[in-house]
């Protein structure tokens, strides 16, 4: 199994506050990794850094085996690793056609129907609302967009950040379900999600954030049943 990314020894800060303390991690090709945590502990900020928008003070980044550190945030998405924003942060005025259209902006237009076509067939609910306004769409629904239009960029890692936010619980099982889904058809994702339960039921590899640094790290099944990890994040 090759490493897809490595991130080793980042720091980060907002001012004079230090949000990222001496982070390392690395993502295998075809894993889901996921990191966990309260509000807070990092977990959007280095997933933000990872996709360049945000810049370490120390440390590498590595992706595909080269630096990506210093690398701006499109030619990051170019070289295929493509993020869905905590949020969604769909087009709101655009259609969802036009929206998938969006995220294919590195590709060749010749790929553009093909890839739209197997975003359809993974996500039918936007098939039918394809003509429709994204801004009159469900919480769910703008969801399935944001990860759709990701997808559209054919990427190699797809990070996706707080998926499940603000959505009803039977949206948050389906959302998962797709998820594991992409990870069936071979995907490679990094996830940050506040519902530990339902990320470390699908992670192969966890890692746990508290106040910028990693301090428990292990397989998804093994801290599903950890006491520390149930006690602070599953409510048991």
């Amino acid at each position: 199994m090759s490493r897809i990314l490595d991130v080793n020894e980042i720091n980060v800060f907002y001012g004079a506050i230090h949000a990222i303390k001496d982070i390392s991690f690395y993502v295998d090709e075809g894993e889901i990794v996921t990191l966990i945590g309260a509000n807070g502990a990092g977990k959007s900020t280095t997933l933000n850094t990872i996709s360049g928008l945000l810049r370490s003070k120390t440390g590498d980044i590595k992706f595909l085996d080269s630096s990506i550190a210093k690398t701006s945030p499109n030619k990051i998405v170019s070289q295929g690793l493509v993020m869905v924003p905590e949020g969604r942060r769909i087009f709101l005025g655009l259609t969802v056609e036009e929206n998938l259209e969006m995220g294919a902006y590195t590709r060749p237009k010749s790929e553009i129907r093909s890839s739209m076509e197997q975003v359809y067939e993974l996500f039918p609910r936007l098939k039918e609302r394809r003509t429709q306004i994204g801004g009159t769409l469900s919480g769910g629904e703008q969801q399935m967009l944001a990860m759709g239009r990701a997808l559209m960029a054919k990427p190699k890692l797809m990070m996706l950040d707080e998926p499940s936010m603000g959505l009803a619980p039977l949206l948050v099982d389906l959302i998962f379900e797709i998820i594991a889904d992409l990870h069936k058809a071979g995907s490679t994702i990094l996830l940050v999600e506040q519902n530990a339960q339902a990320a470390l039921s699908i992670a192969d590899r966890a890692y746990v954030l508290e106040t910028g640094k990693i301090v428990k790290t292990g397989r998804g099944s093994d801290l599903i049943s950890d006491p520390d990890i149930k006690k602070a994040y599953l409510g048991a």
